[in-house]
């Protein structure tokens, strides 16, 4: 059994990773951002999961939770995340500027700012991971105009965790990035091809079997590399 910390864990993909892991006997800490979403959770996951109330781009409240968790943890997954501005105001000529700083901070900024805060806990552990949810839309081998905001945030992060990775390495704790795929969830829509119990599964399973050797790497939410 790990213990395992998931941002983000009040819908979509990280309510799917909470439940999973919890299914597999895992100790489940996950962050919400106030105690009527941490109430709703447990009403939802049952009494098993230990809801963490912070909003991720606050570092105080941050460290302020990671300080509760008197164990190690042996698993962060970074999952909080949000679109940015609506489609029409987040494209090269016509941007919300302020929409486009706060999609850094939530999907480039804080992600780091997360990690280093459980830091201390994850070192800690004798095998502690790191995961950090990205997209396919950081993909840098296309071009795209489209969500500019969005993509540019998950390109960003890409390049801060693997300088984490390289950061992390002599103290033996890998960091990867997912890539889950367009996934139907609030922010995916009805629309998309995948099921976010399948892909929460199969990056639980990329959590669980993490080693060193894989560190700094890009990986498909079903276990497959792949490029940045």
């Amino acid at each position: 059994m790990s213990t395992i910390v998931i941002t983000g864990a009040g819908r979509g993909i990280g309510r799917e990773l909470a439940r999973a892991a919890l299914a597999k006997g895992h100790m489940v800490y996950g962050s919400v951002r106030s105690e009527a979403d941490a109430a709703r959770l447990r009403d939802e996951l049952g009494s098993a999961l230990m809801p963490l109330v912070f909003d991720v781009t606050d570092r105080a409240a941050i460290a302020r939770e990671a300080a509760t968790i008197a164990g190690p943890v042996d698993i962060l997954i970074n999952n909080a995340g949000i679109i940015g501005p609506e489609p029409e105001k987040q494209s090269p000529l016509a941007m919300d500027f302020d929409g486009f700083a706060e999609t850094l901070a939530i999907n480039t900024i804080a992600p780091l700012a997360v990690s280093q805060g459980f830091l201390p806990t994850l070192r800690r552990s004798e095998h502690g991971r790191i995961l950090t949810i990205s997209s396919q839309m950081s993909s840098m081998t296309y071009r795209k105009a489209d969500q500019i905001a969005y993509r540019a945030s998950k390109a960003a992060v890409n390049k801060v965790m693997q300088g984490l990775a390289t950061a992390l390495e002599p103290d033996g704790i890998p960091v990867i990035l997912i890539n889950p795929g367009w996934v139907r969830t609030d922010m995916g829509g009805p629309s998309a091809a995948l099921d976010a119990g399948d892909v929460a599964a199969g990056i639980l399973t990329l959590a669980e079997t993490l080693t060193l050797a894989q560190t700094g790497r890009f990986f498909l939410w079903s276990g497959e590399e792949s490029a940045f």
